[in-house]
């Protein structure tokens, strides 16, 4: 059996990696156990996004206090909308 070079090297890092490698990699398909192959290039059905990305400009007071909330302050500034339209127009 002919000797092949490690894919890590000294430091433990994934060598760079050559066409000779590649050309013995083999396809998911061909190695993965049953259950994940039947997986392969299926996707479920996709929700529809509830949310529209948009820009806004808003004081730098406001983002700082909710981007100090913590993770999720994107979705408290949402709500704190939803519910400032609850009583007011827009308009």
């Amino acid at each position: 059996m002919a000797s092949h070079k490690p894919l890590i090297n000294a430091n433990d890092e994934v060598r760079e990696l050559t066409t000779a490698d590649m050309a013995k990699f083999k396809p998911a398909a061909e190695v993965l156990p049953l259950a994940l192959r039947k997986k392969l290039g299926v996707r479920g059905a996709q929700k529809t996004p509830t949310k529209e990305r948009i820009t806004i400009r808003l004081s730098r007071e406001v983002v700082d206090q909710f981007r100090d909330s913590g993770e999720g302050w994107q979705t408290r500034v949402d709500a704190a909308l939803q519910d400032w339209l609850k009583s007011h127009s827009p308009v």
